[in-house]
């Protein structure tokens, strides 16, 4: 956990608002670490890869459509669709693709699904300047505002205490989000600090986002797609002069801070050193960590123990129709966000948050595939069978990490058990490499090869690309398959 050490109250503070928006004027390719730039295309490649997997999925489908029937012809690229719309009509669009399956990107410490918040913001607005800026917007340009972003809307998060939002009931990624992709849109256009801090005021006055989306709703899958959308809109409002609210993150009356942190359980409610600390030599986005599993993250260790399990004694887990009870402890947020069952039947959504529901898989078919939340297989049986015995609970010794603990009962008394620090994916993280491997397997058969191997290449050299928008946006357009069906 991050500690927070705020200034003797004597020294006379700069507004941290100010100190981050001149931070992010300043931004340059060449300020950003080697390694820094090349995660942040690995990032993207797998933001993108959750897109087009997204695209064509029921839910999808329908937000398409809705969103198509109230929005005139644009500039800016429907990933998957052939089709074009505004920019924030894309934004919001496309970040809800890649929300679509609950398999992209997530901050370890802040909970927020950057890629899904950063890259349809920027995309849109590349594309909507495509043939009306002085120049194109380069790949360079592309990395440095995805960056941006990336350092934002995680600072953001731990001034809220991070994961404290999701134990009180935020979608914390739609309220951190907003400010991220103000800042990424605003280093994109390259706005001046002045205009920056307009556009984090506009953005953040419009965040919201209920964790009561994760129960049933297709909702929850376009919250962060509205914080995407927020920061499109307020940065185009701050680059025709359209004044926003200054010091968003310093105000005492009506700030962004102080209201998002009223019902905070701890003391103090807010951080807003944090929103500063460390900037351009601590960078977040190495904190931001890729999945494995189409799931809620908070899942993703409790599956990794029953898979331990599974391998560590296989006769016995063989024999799953025998086992009498499954507990699972986990820290308070992760109780909070998935700890429950769902009713039955499950909706998609219900089932991919829920902790029951994803060990019950594990369980079952001894893997997570996306052919299992097809409609024929998402509420069979034997899955409910192994739900009624998940017994989930707060373990006050694994507050504030990722930590978990199985145990499983069988009914001639032999219990197994384990413990893991954290899942695959968070520690030890994913790397370069595995996320090339992820993406193929993820677009295999939702794009043709031609085109997968096409954009694979442009995004792993896009220091190279002159005019992202005419080269990306081109090779994302093309319409995809829903693999469900």
């Amino acid at each position: 956990m991050t500690s927070h050490t705020p200034p003797p109250a004597n020294v006379t503070k700069t507004p941290v608002t100010h100190t981050l928006s001149n931070w992010l004027e300043e931004l340059t390719p060449e300020s950003i670490p080697a390694e820094v730039r090349e995660r942040a295309k690995y990032l993207i490649l797998d933001g993108l890869a959750c897109a087009l997997l997204g695209a064509r999925l029921p839910w999808s489908v329908k937000a398409h459509d809705a969103i198509t029937a109230i929005e005139g012809e644009g500039k800016c690229t429907v990933i998957g669709w052939n089709e074009t719309l505004p920019p924030n009509a894309a934004a919001l669009l496309n970040s809800t693709f890649i929300q679509g399956f609950d398999l992209d990107d997530i901050h370890i410490e802040a909970p927020l699904h950057n890629m899904s918040v950063i890259v349809p913001a920027i995309l849109a607005a590349a594309e909507q300047e495509h043939g009306s800026s002085t120049r194109p917007i380069s790949g360079k340009d592309f990395l440095t505002a995805t960056v941006a972003g990336c350092e934002t809307g995680p600072r953001v998060g731990y001034a809220l205490g991070g994961t404290h939002m999701l134990t009180i009931g935020w979608h914390s990624g739609a309220i951190f989000g907003p400010a991220a992709s103000a800042a990424a849109v605003s280093k994109l256009l390259n706005l001046p600090a002045a205009q920056i801090e307009d556009a984090l005021g506009m953005a953040c006055t419009q965040a919201c986002g209920l964790m009561s989306a994760q129960f049933e709703s297709m909702v929850k899958r376009m919250q962060h797609g509205f914080a995407s959308r927020s920061g499109v809109l307020a940065t185009y409002l701050a680059k025709q002069g359209f004044t926003g609210i200054k010091e968003i993150f310093d105000r005492e009356y009506g700030g962004f801070l102080k209201m998002f942190s009223l019902g905070a359980e701890t003391e103090p409610k807010f951080h807003p050193e944090e929103i500063c600390k460390g900037l351009g030599e601590v960078w977040q986005i190495k904190k931001i960590k890729q999945k494995l599993h189409a799931l809620c993250a908070v899942t993703h260790c409790t599956v990794d123990c029953v898979k331990d399990l599974q391998a560590e004694h296989p006769a016995k887990m063989g024999e799953w129709k025998k086992i009498v009870k499954i507990e699972a402890e986990m820290a308070r947020a992760a109780m909070k966000k998935g700890g429950w069952a769902p009713e039955k039947p499950a909706t998609v959504t219900a089932a991919q948050m829920s902790i029951p529901y994803a060990v019950a898989l594990q369980v079952v078919d001894g893997e997570i595939v996306p052919g299992q939340f097809a409609p024929s297989m998402l509420n069979r049986e034997e899955l409910w069978d192994v739900i009624g015995l998940v017994e989930c609970r707060e373990a006050k010794e694994l507050d504030n990490t990722w930590a978990q603990r199985v145990k499983i009962t069988f009914e001639d008394g032999e219990v197994l058990e384990k413990l893991l620090k954290a899942p695959k994916g968070v520690h030890p993280g994913v790397t370069n490499e595995e996320v090339l491997e992820k993406w193929r397997a993820v677009t295999k058969g939702v794009i043709p090869e031609e085109r997968q191997k096409k954009i694979e290449e442009v995004v792993l050299n896009l220091e190279e690309v002159e005019d992202v928008a005419g080269v990306l946006g081109e090779l994302l357009r093309g319409e995809t398959v829903n693999v469900l069906q």
